[in-house]
């Protein structure tokens, strides 16, 4: 099977996940990471769901699972360790036309999750079909060792440059260029602000912030 990739905005979207352990924390916290309101179905909370819970950061629905429970959602996530519940869960969310996860079960998912690398508003997804969660794993590594934090400063202040850059196509590609040429990343990376917002200057006549 063949993935279509693609970056969705949850914001403010209801996301069910039924399971209350650890993995369910990490994917709660994922989903919360990404503005979505979280609702989590399980008689048990591990301190770090219960914890999300007595702040209001999630609802909790403290009792087994029920199809009723998936009703508005816009995407399942099932982290349980019973492989019936699992597969309830997944025949359920998709009868009800929902995306649905099942936690290690390809088989039973409409989506995977892939491994990321986050650094600022960059995200960088590393995915295997299902194959192979270690190679994935193996990858993530490399790329959080290549992709350092001055990737998302680079980000940031492209971010800042995207109006004008975009006012002219040309002007902004080959401001992209120059900057680059003139070591505005190697700058960020040994965190010489200075030289960095210097550098911006110089190529388009912008100040800019630099955190």
């Amino acid at each position: 099977m063949k993935y279509y990739p693609v970056f969705w905005d949850i914001t403010g979207k209801k996301c069910v996940v039924i399971g209350g352990g650890e993995v369910a924390a990490r994917k709660v916290e994922r989903l919360l990471d990404c503005g979505a309101k979280v609702h989590v179905v399980s008689p048990l909370l591990v301190p770090e769901l219960a914890d999300l819970k007595e702040r209001g950061r999630i609802g909790h629905i403290a009792g087994e699972y029920a199809d009723e429970y998936l009703s508005g959602a816009a995407l399942v996530i099932g982290a349980t360790d019973d492989e019936e519940i699992n597969a309830s869960i997944s025949r359920d969310a998709k009868a009800r036309g929902i995306p649905v996860n099942i936690v290690d079960d390809p088989q039973k998912c409409d989506f995977i999750l892939p491994s990321l690398v986050e650094r600022g508003d960059l995200t960088i997804a590393c995915g295997t079909g299902g194959n192979s969660p270690a190679l994935a794993r193996r990858l993530r590594e490399e790329l959080e060792a290549a992709y350092g934090e001055e990737y998302a400063a680079l980000l940031d202040i492209l971010g800042q440059l995207r109006s004008r850059m975009e006012k002219n196509t040309g002007r902004g590609r080959a401001w992209f260029d120059q900057l680059m040429a003139a070591g505005l990343l190697t700058s960020l990376r040994r965190k010489d602000t200075k030289t960095a917002k210097k550098i911006v200057r110089d190529i388009t006549g912008e100040e800019v912030n630099i955190d």
